[in-house]
């Protein structure tokens, strides 16, 4: 296996590594000292396994990505945390981390003190994806007081937040832990992108994350889809995101889809903000299913082509339009003469998978490249299977 290999991929391969002696023939040929990316996803780990991949992790001196989505499919709740300890523990050190990847494990609120060492200690990192994980309120809660401390740690030691990216969605966070969220990201005031769609997050905890994320200036990707901003006509959440706009004038995609920014098709203050040009670079806004009717559709048209000139992206799919709405077709009419597009009907959908299924197949189609099989790969016949399934990236 060439040393100068720095990508390291068993991604997708459906592997069950039960123990060190299951997972060893994978790393024994790889130098640590080179690698710059592991991808394990699509695998499952044990407990041993997850210890003889820690003692490999830790060698590593040059470690960018370390990618563990969906490593645990299958495996005990006892065994999980245990795996996961090992794991974290040999990345704590690791300063030239960038990102870390544990989406799609079940960790449930029960499985998570194993990641805090990392989160608190490792103050290099600044990508950290958690998608899907089950971490309820209570999970939740610990995730984000480990990454408050981690804020408080660097400011004691005067230094600046290297966190910018933080993917939690579908994690049933709920408002049991959104202040506490809204209080780390407020400390750490370095965000660039937040998504946090399907949480279950109501009003309260909506409000408290706008003011919590107001205190990021360089925000420029926010997705908070499918939670509620609204609660029985009170428009807190409404107000508190509106003010937190105006401190981000580098925001250039906002997905608002399903968070119920109106009851009875009223206005809302934060569409008005925006259509008035709070955020001038902004690219990208989706607004599905929100109960938005004509006169936020006239709002927007009346501002498409001044305040809204960066737009090139706007999703109004599953509001309450009429079938000809003449807003909406100044407003398709606008972004289509600079080459963007609005998503009204479902005829605008189609027409754009339609679209892309074009572009795709106009594609030239590169042929594979051939790599010649390496000494290892000739030197271990009994091991052939198993490197077979190593993919190893230059």
């Amino acid at each position: 296996m060439a040393t100068s290999s720095r990508v390291l991929s068993i991604s997708g391969r459906g592997l069950k590594l039960d123990t060190r002696v299951d997972i060893e023939p994978l790393l024994a040929t790889v130098d640590p000292t080179v690698i710059e990316e592991v991808h394990f996803g699509g695998n499952t780990l044990g407990v041993e396994a997850s210890q003889a991949l820690a003692e490999f992790l830790k060698k590593t001196t040059v470690l960018k990505i370390a990618d563990f989505a969906d490593i645990f499919t299958g495996r005990l709740i006892t065994e999980i945390p245990l795996a996961l300890s090992a794991i974290c523990d040999a990345l704590k050190d690791k300063t030239s981390l960038v990102e870390l990847n544990l989406s799609d494990n079940a960790f449930g609120g029960r499985s998570v003190d194993p990641i805090v060492p990392f989160l608190t200690e490792n103050r290099g990192f600044q990508i950290l994806k958690l998608n899907n994980n089950g971490l309820g309120p209570a999970g939740g809660a610990v995730i984000a007081n480990a990454l408050l401390k981690s804020a408080e740690l660097s400011k004691a030691d005067g230094k600046k937040s290297n966190l910018r990216t933080v993917i939690c969605g579908r994690n049933r966070l709920e408002n049991g832990s959104a202040p506490v969220w809204a209080e780390a990201y407020a400390a750490h005031g370095t965000l660039v992108d937040v998504r946090m769609p399907q949480n279950g997050i109501r009003m309260d905890g909506i409000a408290a994350l706008g003011r919590g994320l107001a205190k990021c200036p360089n925000l420029e990707h926010v997705d908070l889809q499918d939670n509620v901003f609204m609660d029985d006509g009170e428009i807190t959440g409404l107000d508190a995101w509106t003010e937190a706009i105006s401190s981000w004038p580098e925001l250039r995609m906002l997905n608002l889809s399903d968070c119920y920014l109106s009851t009875d098709g009223e206005v809302p203050i934060l569409l008005s903000a925006l259509a008035r040009g709070s955020n001038s670079k902004l690219h990208t806004l989706q607004l599905q299913n929100n109960n938005l009717e004509g006169e936020t559709f006239k709002l927007f048209a009346e501002n498409i082509s001044t305040t809204l000139m960066s737009l090139m992206s706007l999703d109004l799919q599953d509001n309450d339009q009429e079938e000809e709405d003449e807003h909406l077709e100044k407003i398709a009419l606008s972004m289509k003469q600079r080459g963007g597009k609005l998503l009204a009907y479902e005829e605008d959908l189609e027409e754009e998978e339609e679209e892309e299924e074009e572009a795709e197949a106009a594609e030239p189609v590169k042929e594979e490249e051939v790599k010649e099989p390496t000494a290892a790969d000739k030197a271990a016949d009994d091991l052939a299977d198993l490197l077979s399934k190593v993919e190893i990236k230059a």
